[in-house]
């Protein structure tokens, strides 16, 4: 293979291979063609300097001074040559992979230049303390073009996810208070440990009634994931509508399922198209932005008869008088509590009410399938779980909320599960000052990814990191805290301001379903090899893992 060679500065020391990889990801470098700025990676090998004086976390050079922003290592100047690499070596759907093998190669931080998108890639949590230091009042992470000119194109609003400035800034802040803050959280519980006992009633009726054994200990052997994706849109639609859809009927709606295929859809498409100009595309008709537009589409006309609804029953109960307020003091769910505030117009609602809809169902459905399987091939771990959730439950009475607060060990293992299989592989932020990452200088404006695949993996940040162990958080300081070692080391949901807008929906609807699951079952696997996994636009087993419930 033809090497690449960069030009060699004085003094800088070279960054190899041979001993970072076991400081920073637990698996061995694979074979790549990467460059650096002091000598050239050619099959996994470093050429040009002595592999022998590497180390896992880059040092200054030996005048001391910061290097610049071109001497950090990289993976090709040529974006468009990367791209049709990525594409023929089909690099999206193991982008996941791709980035930890490259942390092995090159060291703790990287830059890339893929198509349209370039970005420097870092894993380690005091680099990424420094980079959340330097967002700044109004964080910008990048922006999905893909959605972003869908929008445009269709004259929709745009959400807080897509948006930028003061305007998210006034936006969010509103729907913090339906979504984010104590007292909404309060509100909503109920109605997803509703939604969470009605799947186990349903699952229980199911082993039951299709299970082998004998009656009342019968156990059956299926694939879930079907099932956790009906679980996370009536979940997620009792939350924002107020209002169950029925999903767990022997007869679904064929318009839900068709909801949950275009969601699917759309995150399938949208990695290919980061890459590449939307515009160019749709002027050309090609068939994956057509594909894209077309999930889109489907996605805001479910959505709009949904909020066209809640807004008739909002507009019949104003109709009725004063005295039916509220639908007679029934939570009326994320939308009906924007309606009445009347603080956003109902573009933006609809708009936001979309985004939450189509980032709340895979997102979380996903997720629960990792975390069965690996409570299923770590039965000693399930026990503990259970054994903690069995008397947090027992002493709730009932209460879902005090249940949570009295079983750590649940919250720790939707963490634990996050950190070996993040649902976005990637948190982007654009520092608005120049900042020193691992002694490069990195501009202000430069689009900065903390990669959680490689972080959550890696040996340099976790003690044992291949291993399923929810007690690990049980210990650790929350992980706000900067610059602490702990710190910075569990941002499934992003950090800051721009965190995940819909993560306390998600955290408890991972965390309840888990809880009732655990009380009404034991979980097992016929296997115990790793999942495979693929990243769409976000990471999920190439084949869904099959669990069996056994009933307790």
């Amino acid at each position: 293979m033809r090497s690449m060679n960069t030009r060699v500065t004085v003094g800088i020391r070279a960054q190899g291979t041979c001993g970072s990889r076991n400081r920073l990801c637990s698996v061995a470098p694979q074979r790549a063609l990467c460059v650096t700025a002091a000598g050239t990676v050619v099959d996994g090998k470093l050429e040009g300097r002595k592999g022998a004086e590497s180390a896992g976390v880059r040092k200054s050079g030996v005048d001391g001074r910061v290097r610049s922003f071109d001497e950090i290592p990289h993976t090709g100047r040529n974006g468009w040559v990367n791209l049709v690499k990525f594409w023929r070596e089909d690099r999206f759907r193991q982008l996941h992979k791709h980035m930890e093998k490259t942390f092995n190669t090159l060291g703790p931080i990287y830059r890339e230049h893929v198509g349209t998108q370039s970005s420097v890639n870092i894993m380690l949590p005091s680099d990424i303390s420094e980079l959340f230091r330097s967002e700044g009042l109004h964080p910008r992470r990048m922006t999905l073009q893909p959605w972003a000119t869908h929008r445009e194109t269709r004259h929709h609003s745009k959400g807080v996810f897509l948006k930028n400035g003061e305007e998210w800034r006034a936006d969010r802040l509103l729907l913090n208070k339906e979504v984010m803050m104590s007292a909404a959280v309060k509100r909503f519980l109920p109605l997803l440990d509703e939604v969470a006992r009605d799947f186990c009633r349903m699952l229980r009726a199911k082993v039951e009634r299709e299970g082998r054994g004998e009656e009342g200990r019968r156990s059956l052997t299926m694939d879930p994931s079907p099932d956790l994706f009906r679980f996370a849109l009536e979940a997620s639609c009792h939350v924002i509508y107020g209002e169950r859809i029925g999903l767990f009927s022997s007869s679904p709606s064929l318009e839900s399922q068709k909801f949950i295929w275009a969601v699917e859809r759309m995150l399938a498409t949208t990695p290919p198209l980061l890459y590449l100009p939307p515009r160019l595309l749709l002027r050309i008709g090609a068939p994956l932005w057509t594909q894209h537009a077309s999930a889109w589409d489907h996605i805001f006309t479910h959505a709009e008869a949904r909020i066209q609804r809640g807004y008739q029953q909002l507009s019949s109960s104003h109709g009725r008088g004063a005295e039916a307020g509220a639908a007679g003091g029934r939570y009326t769910g994320v939308l009906g509590q924007l309606m009445e505030k009347g603080q956003l117009s109902l573009d933006l609602i609809k708009a936001n009410i979309t985004e939450l809809m189509a980032g709340g169902v895979d997102t979380t459905a996903v997720p629960l399938q990792f975390a069965l399987f690996e409570l299923g091939r770590n039965p000693k771990v399930q026990e503990r779980v259970r054994q903690q959730v069995r008397v947090s439950w027992a002493q709730a009475g009932g209460d879902p909320q005090k249940a949570l607060q009295e079983a750590p060990l649940l919250k720790g293992t939707v963490k634990e599960i996050l950190r070996l299989y993040p649902v976005g592989t990637t948190v982007q932020r654009y520092p608005i000052k120049d900042i020193v990452l691992q002694n490069y200088h990195v501009p202000a404006g430069t689009m900065v990814q903390a990669c959680l695949y490689p972080l959550g993996r890696s040996a340099e940040v976790f003690e044992d990191p291949l291993s399923f162990n929810p007690e690990r958080w049980s210990s650790s300081r929350e992980e706000g805290q900067r610059g602490d070692r702990t710190g910075f080391r569990s941002l499934a949901f992003g950090f800051g301001a721009r965190q995940c807008v819909g993560r306390r929906i998600a955290e408890n609807e991972l965390q309840l379903l888990l809880m009732h699951v655990l009380l009404s079952f034991h979980l097992s696997v016929s296997y115990t090899e790793d999942i495979s996994t693929t990243c769409t636009l976000i990471l999920q087993p190439e084949t869904p893992p099959r669990i069996t419930f056994s009933k307790l």
